[in-house]
């Protein structure tokens, strides 16, 4: 994934999946890190949603029609990480920060 303009960074994949789940932020760490096959479409999605910001730049014939497909692309990218998200058995425990572990 390269920068299309020198003043911006592309987010990280991680970072792109994570936007688009942010309360299911440490679901999606852990898979990421644990499930290659998940992080292939976290990559995949990254990869879509950067092509998709650069669209404006194509000419006018193709403009609209690569638009279409990217955002179809992204949507069907974000359904089956929903999917994959929905259907894995990571349950993330978050300690409330006056409770400390019993001795």
């Amino acid at each position: 994934m390269t920068a299309g303009d020198s003043n911006s960074t592309p987010l990280s994949a991680l970072e792109v999946a994570e936007a688009h789940f942010p309360e299911q932020a440490g679901k999606v760490q852990h898979l990421f890190l644990k499930d290659e096959t998940f992080r292939s479409m976290c990559e995949d999605l990254a990869v879509a949603v950067e092509t998709l910001t650069h669209v404006a730049r194509l000419p006018d014939h193709l403009r609209e029609t690569r638009r279409q497909e990217y955002a179809s692309l992204v949507e069907a990218l974000v359904h089956e990480i929903d999917e994959a998200l929905s259907q894995s058995k990571v349950v993330i425990l978050r300690r409330s920060v006056g409770n400390k572990p019993r001795p």
